[in-house]
């Protein structure tokens, strides 16, 4: 976006990272992240919500299962020019350089795809569970190690939810929450041990939705002790959901068809 290449102001916030801004991205907990508030200039990411495409306009990928409900849209192509610049700008080398300065992270390559990533949003009653992303981009071999979450949700209070979830190791407890507002944004590194989410169902008034924009950034291999075989989106405690979808197979194939239906309708 042409826009944010001359604004000078945010061009030499991305070229000059803090010591101590790094610092504090390398110690914050549970694991590697920062927020960074009204990071954006506020034309530019005004421009962003106001030509964010809502649910009716484009053919977005539907996710509505036990785990997610949520809208997701990748084909920058498809978007108006004010979005799909955007996205285009966050593959930058500029913003390549901010983030390998901020994380500690070199080498940082873009997904010109967008797979997984692009738009998002959430309905009420939406939700996202607990989980570790896919790990590697399949097309081309390269290791997951950056998500940063753009957020357009303006007067969002906190009673409709939604927070960004930070939870522990193993996926059971949730230590940090950061509410999804206007022009926040939120940069962690991914890991086999980086759960998050936001597992309970949004109370936004009816016809709003939580908006983000998510971008995803790669290496070439990984040294911090981390690499792991290839997996999709893992879901904490999808192992306990297998195990009783398991023995509920096992009762249906052991069960009369009569008592089987019975007890379907009276739980």
């Amino acid at each position: 976006m042409d826009s944010l290449l001359r604004n000078y102001d945010f061009m030499k916030k991305l070229a000059e990272v803090s010591p101590s801004l790094t610092a504090a991205y390398a110690q914050a907990g549970p694991y590697p992240h920062a927020a960074l508030d009204d990071f954006f200039p506020a034309e530019i990411i005004e421009q962003v919500l106001a030509n964010f495409p809502r649910p009716d306009q484009l053919k977005w990928q539907t996710f509505d299962n036990d785990n997610e409900k949520k809208l997701a849209f990748s084909q920058a192509e498809a978007l108006a020019t004010t979005i799909r610049e955007f996205l285009y700008f966050m593959n930058s080398y500029p913003v390549l350089q901010f983030l390998e300065k901020l994380t500690g992270i070199s080498g940082l390559i873009p997904d010109p795809a967008f797979t997984g990533g692009g738009c998002h949003q959430i309905p009420r009653g939406g939700k996202l569970g607990v989980h570790v992303d896919f790990n590697k981009l399949k097309t081309v071999n390269l290791d997951r190690r950056l998500n940063l979450l753009v957020y357009l949700n303006k007067d969002w209070k906190d009673e409709y939810g939604g927070h960004f979830e930070l939870w522990d190791a193993q996926g059971k407890l949730s230590l940090k929450k950061i509410a999804p507002l206007f022009n926040r944004c939120v940069v962690f590194s991914t890991t086999e041990t980086s759960y998050h989410g936001h597992p309970h169902p949004l109370a936004c008034p009816e016809g709003w939705t939580r908006k983000s924009v998510a971008l995803y950034y790669y290496t070439n291999g990984r040294g911090d002790g981390q690499a792991s075989n290839e997996h999709s989106t893992v879901f904490a405690g999808a192992e306990k959901s297998k195990k009783k979808m398991n023995v509920r197979n096992m009762l249906k194939e052991v069960t009369p068809p009569v008592l089987w239906k019975l007890s379907k309708r009276f739980g």
